[in-house]
């Protein structure tokens, strides 16, 4: 499922210049070194728990052009979540890629958990508001993280993707999952009636309906004409009712194409009657994970939490369990503090501007963690 994303080359440069607290990251997974890219907005200091959006690219694209074209930091800057790009795999085809639905291996289901793990280690985060949305393989890969991964992920949004033909009935979500797919009708690359592969978008949508016992009839609302040069109209279809509140949307993009709705460039018949980011934050935000699981459901257990993340040398440490002491070294490996005795919440000064590493023995082995000063 191929997006063209030659013509968004031409403003990496500019996103990266307007971008300037995005980092490049790396964590080990399944023997691979996994690049994300991390935009964390500068009202951010660690002392409140955020949100994160995961936004991830599609088929042939990365990180760096789904963080342009999804356009999510400024509305980052403006509501406090943390935004993550994550990098797929390349197939075998030589292409990028997320492994949604399909053989094992590589497992990015569980490279997003890990990922989420990381993120809770080094930056105050709320575990209760996490959430995913994609373009295109990204959106299939949205559905399969709710899917096999509904105890962590909140809501889901997919732009453009789909879900794989026969995998309805094999979707096990823990959990009523709130659900907004956008789409166009006249799509050529995830054909909006369906294909050989794929299931028919509003089938998908009467899936989760069902799967969140939603009512089965929608309020429908024609979105304003904003832009009628657009060749596009966009109608708003609402399923309210369901279990733990939850609803269901569904952007119905007339003569839309594979694109994303209010993108900062055109590829394709591209819709301006709605912009998509702000639609998927506005959804988003109306839930929260404790809110929709079972509370004898299982939560994943945390380790420690290490914020903010850059910091200007003050580093909260929060454990949760018992730790008998931590050392912190340098870059070069040289011992700059030891803590004995050490509490349950923890803050500590550095006064040098650096990489550090924390490092101490927990219940599952040795830990080691990088931070920075600046």
């Amino acid at each position: 499922m191929k997006v063209v994303y030659s013509l968004l080359c031409a403003l990496l440069t500019v996103s990266t210049l307007l971008a300037q607290s995005n980092t490049v990251e790396t964590i080990q997974h399944g023997g691979m070194n996994r690049e994300y890219r991390l935009y964390v907005p500068a009202m951010y200091d660690g002392t409140e728990a955020v949100p994160v959006v995961f936004n991830l690219h599609g088929y042939t694209s990365n990180a760096q052009q789904q963080e342009l074209y999804g356009n999510f930091t400024a509305i980052a800057d403006t509501a406090n979540f943390i935004v993550v790009h994550p990098e797929g795999t390349i197939d075998g085809s030589g292409q990028q890629w997320w492994n949604a639905f399909d053989a094992p291996s590589p497992d990015d289901v569980d490279f997003i958990s890990s990922l989420i793990d990381e993120l809770d280690q080094n930056y105050n985060i709320d575990l209760n508001c996490v959430y995913s949305t994609g373009m295109s393989n990204g959106g299939f890969m949205s559905y399969e993280l709710a899917c096999s991964l509904g105890n962590r992920i909140a809501a889901v949004a997919s732009v453009t993707g789909a879900m794989p033909t026969g995998k309805f009935n094999t979707c096990n979500a823990p959990k009523p999952t709130p659900i907004m797919q956008i789409h166009g009708t006249d799509d050529p690359t995830v054909p909006y009636g369906g294909s050989a592969s794929t299931e028919a978008i509003e089938d998908i949508v009467d899936f989760w309906v069902d799967q969140t016992n939603c009512n089965p009839t929608p309020t429908i609302s024609n979105m304003p004409d904003i832009d009628p040069t657009d060749g596009s109209t966009a109608e708003r279809y609402l399923y309210t009712g369901g279990d733990q509140n939850t609803t269901v949307e569904f952007f119905k993009i007339i003569n839309g194409a594979h694109t994303w709705p209010g993108a900062p460039i055109d590829i394709g018949v591209t819709n301006h009657d709605i912009d998509a980011s702000v639609e998927i934050w506005r959804f988003f935000r109306q839930y929260k994970l404790n809110n929709l699981v079972s509370v004898e459901e299982e939560q994943p257990k945390k380790t420690f939490k290490l914020y903010p993340n850059p910091s200007e040398g003050i580093v909260n440490i929060e454990f949760d369990e018992s730790i008998g002491s931590f050392v912190i070294v340098d870059a070069l490996g040289r011992e700059i503090m030891k803590k004995e005795d050490v509490q349950a919440k923890e803050t500590i000064r550095i006064n040098q501007k650096g990489v550090y590493f924390i490092q101490f023995k927990a219940e599952s082995g040795l830990v080691t963690k990088k931070f920075i000063v600046k």
